[in-house]
């Protein structure tokens, strides 16, 4: 039978895009299953990333029986940091089959062209601010929370299609329980009697989102793929992350009193949805509430971290990271945290990369983002 492409409509559409991973990794004990509540939120036409964000998603089908899916979104706020011209493609799952995957980039390529975009990109899911790349090494081991799993014939269909590496998105897996090496401490202590550390106050939680997010767009701004995160959305992912973290996992460094770092480390929930297949309902959300409140998970992650631009290339600049990142592995060592990964660093940042390094942090995951001039 021929491949099929529907675009997705509406909600009843919504909710069979979203269900596709579960026929391209049913033979994958690797992957977790994410909530299907999560995912129908992060498509809502009410998330707030939407308010800058226009997509459009299709299902392949062969013989009635989904076979792939992809989305192609235009982020306005790219016209604001100088790329109007570029569009973007995500979402992407499929079966090992050249003739799916040619005919999902296609009808992805065709609607962006409709748009007027020259350029693709990907793949974000949904911008860059979400989880984003193609996983290209660490496919033994299941993704850590809000990071992409992945196939290994993915890269190779892709290629073929014309698309070439852009960037690799590196992601480390480190042991909290780690000492600093004697360098950091001597920055560290050099530092001290400058660099306040407080955590997140619940109390003040909007103006303290507010600070984070004026860091964050700061030091990312001159990154590869960079658009600003909004208001909006940051404060949305803040309060979804307030629900799950403990009051230290959530670190802000003060340098003569201004705000200038911050650090952010989550509970790894895959360990505590991996069996859920996806459902809360019937008895989904007591096994979670059980495992977030009594069995704590055992790893978790840094999805987000920044420090002021100005200092980037200073001596200060190390030392305000190496301050954040001392008080979150303390943080993560007291809630009984063996692993900790750190996703994700571009690989082009040096700079982390060697902090890494000497706290004893090792590559476990590498993932890329492709662009392709579209004629």
């Amino acid at each position: 039978m021929g491949i099929k492409i529907e675009p997705v409509r509406t909600p009843k559409d919504r909710k069979r895009f979203i269900r596709v991973p579960w026929h391209v990794y049913e033979r994958d004990s690797n992957w977790v299953p994410p909530l299907r509540i999560d995912r129908q939120q992060h498509l809502s036409p009410k998330a707030p990333h939407f308010q800058h964000l226009d997509w459009q998603g299709w299902i392949a089908t062969r013989d009635k029986q989904p076979v792939g899916r992809i989305s192609a979104q235009i982020d306005r706020l790219c016209s604001e940091v100088g790329r109007p011209e570029l569009g973007y493609f995500g979402m992407l799952e499929a079966i090992d089959d050249a003739d799916v995957f040619g005919a999902l980039f296609d009808v992805a390529e065709g609607w962006l062209k409709e748009q007027g975009k020259t350029t693709i990109a990907g793949p974000f899911n949904l911008n860059i601010n979400q989880d984003i790349g193609l996983l290209i090494d660490g496919f033994d081991t299941p993704p850590y929370f809000l990071m992409p799993h992945g196939q290994p014939y993915y890269d190779g269909h892709v290629g073929r299609l014309g698309y070439e590496k852009a960037v690799d998105l590196l992601a480390y897996e480190i042991d909290p329980d780690f000492e600093l090496p004697r360098v950091m401490r001597a920055i560290q202590n050099r530092l001290k009697e400058r660099i306040s550390i407080r955590y997140l106050d619940r109390k003040h939680i909007d103006r303290d989102l507010e600070i984070m997010r004026d860091i964050f767009n700061d030091a990312w701004s001159k990154n590869w793929g960079f658009v600003p995160f909004t208001e909006e959305e940051f404060r949305a992912i803040g309060r979804e992350m307030l629900l799950v973290v403990k009051d230290d996992f959530i670190t802000i460094a003060d340098y003569d009193g201004r705000p200038c770092a911050f650090l952010v480390v989550l509970p790894n929930l895959n360990e505590a949805i991996h069996d859920l297949n996806g459902r809360l309902t019937p008895f989904g959300w007591l096994k979670l509430l059980w495992r977030l409140k009594v069995r704590y998970p055992r790893s978790g992650r840094v999805p987000l971290m920044g420090v002021r631009r100005e200092y980037h290339n200073t001596r200060l600049g190390p030392g305000l990271a190496i301050a954040v990142i001392e008080v979150g592995r303390a943080a993560s060592v007291k809630a009984g945290i063996k692993s900790l990964e750190m996703s994700w660093i571009l690989e082009t940042n040096q700079g982390m990369r060697n902090i890494i390094d000497a706290i004893g942090g090792v590559e476990n995951k590498r993932y890329r983002m492709y662009e392709k001039q579209l004629i």
